[in-house]
């Protein structure tokens, strides 16, 4: 009576899985799970009565499976995306019982990059003009960009003084009733950083950067045109800024969210070691050791592209601790280490012997400078980690900080600085697209993967295959 139950048991499971069989190729791992659970119930109960399944029963099953799959897969289409992109999933559970603990101050979100475009709440009015110094060439199409947006546009144009003050500008009089209605500021004394609506940059890459140091808040969004040396950070052509500045007026242009470095310099944050105390394990300081912020905050800024820390002037090794979270994690030996934005990897870690990171990727990136050793390569760190550089309690010499090239200064011992990602992105406009404007400034500025282009062969045809 059992062998007879067991096969009669064996053939209805052949004919609920040959039912089965077809359905599962389109299914989802966790349809799967939920027909395999479902299934195994309906036997076990089968088993229990120890009677023999009918037709019927199987039919039964068969529906109850069909209205399982239903409902995973109209669970399963809430949660699917239209457009797959570079970031997770958007559910946050992993298989049956793993999940990310929800965080609800987390300010980092991961979207498509052709759908970063500006838009304006209201038509932009104040519009800050940025002017690359010491360049005569730029004198014309200064004046001519000026002309446009204050008689035709008619905006309220924000310039330097000192660009306004320009004998060359002074001297020209069909421009003085122009410059009359110029607003003019001051670096460092006057405040434009919650009355400006654009930034228009003419100049190179130091003129954007420079835009950047003026806000160390909110950045408004900043078009630059290429009229320097590199253009690597320019996308625009000015001989057609007219078109261009109409293009941005109305919206829906692109837009690139360039990522900053918020960097904190504390003096006395750690104490002098004595020259008689006891030398800690291997030199340096415990891995597990914290601290407390008891220092005096000497300088916050915001920074675009790097933080240098080098040797200065001394012959010496640059000796310092480098810090994450709170936790050693090496000591770097060598002229000094950079610790760069995305944008910054193109610039002097690029020269250093980094890798190239596209500005929409959220990272930091750390990169010694010629380190004393073969296996220092440069890393990557998330962004929103905190950093911390400090002298090494047996560094012969001092060291020198700069930010982005600006207010270089000396790190003493007991001096630290801190390094994490602002929430304050600069929004640079694209004249494409983020994605192609970046590959092209590689292709034209730095002339990444160009060469001469090897010939093509008349014989198609290997001669190695004709040799016998």
């Amino acid at each position: 009576m059992e062998a007879v139950e067991e096969s009669g048991m064996e053939e209805t499971e052949r004919s609920c899985s040959s039912s089965l069989r077809p359905r599962r190729h389109g299914r989802s791992p966790r349809r799967r799970r939920d027909a395999r659970k479902t299934h195994r119930k309906q036997n076990g109960q089968e088993r229990a009565g120890n009677e023999p399944q009918a037709d019927h029963e199987v039919s039964e099953m068969s529906a109850s499976l069909e209205e399982t799959s239903e409902i995973s897969t109209k669970r399963l289409d809430r949660c699917r995306r239209a457009h797959f992109l570079h970031g997770p999933y958007p559910t946050t559970h992993f298989g049956p019982k793993a999940c990310i603990l929800p965080n609800p101050t987390s300010i980092m979100h991961i979207q498509d990059p052709a759908s970063q475009r500006l838009t304006w709440s209201k038509p932009p009015l104040n519009v800050l003009v940025i002017r690359k110094v010491r360049d005569e060439g730029l004198l014309e199409p200064f004046k001519e960009l000026c002309r446009f947006l204050v008689e035709e546009k008619r905006l309220m144009v924000f310039v330097e003084k000192k660009v306004v003050e320009d004998g060359a500008l002074m001297a020209d009089e069909t421009f003085s009733s122009v410059r009359k209605q110029l607003c003019t500021f001051r670096e460092g004394f006057d405040d434009i950083s919650d009355c400006i609506d654009l930034i228009i940059c003419l100049g190179g890459d130091g003129t954007l950067l420079y835009a950047s140091s003026l806000f160390q808040g909110s950045v408004p969004p900043v078009m630059a045109f290429h009229l320097g040396s590199l253009g690597f950070l320019t996308p625009f052509k000015f001989e057609s800024y007219r078109t261009e500045v109409d293009k941005v007026f109305e919206g829906n242009a692109a837009i690139v969210l360039r990522s900053r470095l918020k960097v904190k310099v504390v003096k006395g944050l750690f104490p002098r070691k004595e020259p008689n105390s006891k030398p800690e394990e291997n030199g340096t300081r415990p891995q597990n050791h914290t601290h407390t912020e008891t220092g005096k905050i000497t300088l916050q800024l915001q920074v675009l592209n790097e933080v240098v820390v080098d040797r200065g002037p001394s012959s010496y090794l640059s000796n310092v601790d480098l810090y994450l979270d709170s936790r050693l994690i090496t000591s770097v030996q060598g002229d000094g280490v950079i610790v760069s934005t995305p944008t910054g990897s193109t610039a002097y870690a690029a020269a250093a012997g980094a890798s190239m990171i596209h500005p929409n990727v959220p990272a930091i990136m750390v990169t010694p400078i010629c380190p004393h050793s073969l296996s220092f390569r440069p890393i990557v760190v998330p962004a929103g980690v905190e950093l911390m550089i400090a002298l090494s309690p047996d560094a012969r010499n001092t060291a020198w900080v700069s930010f982005d090239g600006r207010k270089r200064q000396e790190i003493q011992h007991g001096d630290s600085i801190k390094i994490t990602t602002s929430c304050f992105p600069v929004p640079s406009l694209c004249c494409h697209d983020l994605v192609y404007d970046w590959f092209e400034s590689l292709a034209q500025c730095l002339h990444w993967n160009i060469r001469k282009k090897q010939t093509r062969l008349n014989d198609v045809s290997d001669s190695s295959d004709n040799e016998n």
